[in-house]
């Protein structure tokens, strides 16, 4: 057992989760404001999840250590 343990980065640990198998789940962007403009269907569109690219998923994990914990 190591001596040290890693820090979580708290910001990310707020925004992304871990699937049952293992992909990082993530919220989507452009739900905040402006939201007159766009369509009902594009704001239903933004209430579902979606997960991290796969060229994204290595820097996620780096910053959530115990994420597939």
């Amino acid at each position: 057992m190591s001596k040290f343990k890693m820090k979580t980065n708290r910001a990310a640990a707020k925004r992304f989760r871990a699937t049952a198998s293992g992909k990082v789940r993530r919220n989507k962007a452009y739900a905040r404001h402006i939201l007159t403009t766009k369509t009902t269907k594009q704001k239903r569109g933004l209430r579902s999840k979606s997960l991290v690219d796969s060229a994204n998923v290595k820097a996620v994990k780096k910053l959530l250590p115990y994420l597939g914990a």
